[in-house]
């Protein structure tokens, strides 16, 4: 058995079936090892704030700095897929986020923000276009088994954030330096990201566009309605989940004044709930469709939120964490499968709704901690509601478009 994959200049890729699950295997591999990388740093942001020595608004600043690489190498992230092909691409980039990662914790170990920061932006940088380029790669994997498996996919990333929140919990529980943690945890991922990049989709499986026309073509998604709707939906979902990564854990342990332990532990608990909702995103899909799902889970990020910034004990905060978690889960993955309908359009539309979605972590992390300096982090948690509801309100957007392979995804 074997799936025609649209090449170059329209010709077709002929792809076995077992060639397609190793690619989808290896793809789920991806997303974790993007997650475990990400959960590694995000795990020890107690220790990096104590280290430097920094204020809640100059925290939010330094994160800034992360996502302003990702908002700088997004809009590029089609192109460079198109022109590398997406293994080189992932395997690049995700070296680029290892080598910003590993010279932020030396910076930590030194005490020195200036060391930090432009490592953070190389960082950003890497991990923008890794997960733009894997993303692509999951779209094309997708459209090869025509089901609506990018939730699995963004489970994957899931399970990589609690691997990455359970190791951080213990290397916080052991006093381990975030240099010698980061060294050890990330040499591990990148043999492992070798491994999987192998078993990738051939050249010339994602986009039958040469490269002149995809930069035509880039540029003009810009001006549709559609892509433009589904990248709020998609930023709405990235800020829900992108809060809980920067701040649920300096909430945890400044609200309830508990230690960096419980912090890293509650972390994994926001990242367990949205890795249970992820797993069973295809057979919801399947059963009630993009529009309903993606209203469902916007709903239970409201309550979650209402519960987890205004709850009087942290038992009902938890429960607020998990709820929050569960309605973050789908937004992104959703979105991206949204904007991959039409497969030649992919690329650049991919790109787009990404770009969107990764704003929200350069205006998220400054606000939330401006906020946070006068009314404590908890109940800065609570603005996420606004674009929670913004995101509510054009769901109807990422309704399947009128196709056959939209039709089975929807």
């Amino acid at each position: 058995m074997s799936a025609g994959a649209p090449g170059p200049a329209g010709t077709a890729v002929e792809l076995s079936a077992t060639a397609v699950r190793a690619a989808s295997t290896a793809v789920f591999l991806t997303f974790a090892l993007n997650g475990f990388n990400f959960a590694s740093w995000a795990s020890r942001l107690p220790a990096v704030r104590d280290a430097l020595d920094l204020r809640p608004e100059q925290l939010g600043l330094l994160l800034l700095v992360g996502a302003v690489g990702s908002l700088l190498a997004m809009p590029l992230s089609g192109l460079v897929v198109q022109r590398l092909g997406a293994p080189r691409a992932i395997v690049s980039f995700a070296g680029l986020n290892v080598a910003g990662l590993l010279v932020a914790g030396l910076g930590v170990l030194l005490g020195e923000v200036w060391v930090v920061a432009p490592a953070l932006v190389v960082m950003g940088v890497g991990i923008g276009v890794w997960d733009a380029a894997m993303n692509l790669e999951g779209a094309a994997v997708e459209q090869r088994l025509g089901r609506a498996i990018m939730p699995r996919f963004h489970a994957g990333f899931s399970f990589g954030t609690m691997a990455g929140a359970a190791l951080g919990a213990v290397a916080a529980r052991l006093e381990a330096p975030l240099l010698l943690h980061l060294a050890v945890v990330l040499g591990i991922s990148t043999a492992a990201l070798l491994v999987c990049a192998r078993s990738f989709l051939p050249a010339g499986t994602h986009d039958a566009e040469e490269h002149a026309e995809g930069a035509a073509r880039a540029g003009s998604a810009w001006l549709e309605p559609r892509t433009l709707l589904i990248g709020l939906v998609v930023m709405a979902a990235a800020l829900t989940e992108g809060a809980a990564n920067d701040w649920v854990g300096l909430a945890v342990v400044d609200g309830f004044d508990v230690g960096d332990d419980l912090a890293a532990l509650t972390f994994g608990a926001f990242v367990t709930a949205m890795t249970a909702m992820r797993l069973l995103g295809t057979g919801l899909l399947d059963r009630f469709g993009r529009v309903r799902v993606l209203q469902i889970v916007s709903v239970l990020a409201l309550a979650g939120l209402l519960l987890f910034g205004l709850g009087p004990t942290l038992p009902i905060a938890l429960v607020g964490v998990l709820l929050w978690g569960m309605g973050a889960a789908l937004g992104f993955p959703v979105g991206m499968s949204a904007a991959s309908d039409d497969p030649s359009r992919a690329p650049a539309r991919v790109a787009v709704v990404a770009t969107i979605g990764y704003s929200a972590f350069l205006a998220g992390p400054p606000l939330l901690g401006l906020l946070a300096e006068h009314v404590g982090y908890r109940h800065a948690l609570l603005a996420i509601a606004v674009p929670v509801l913004i995101g509510l309100l054009v769901i109807p957007a990422a309704r399947p478009l009128p196709t056959a392979a939209g039709a089975a995804r929807g």
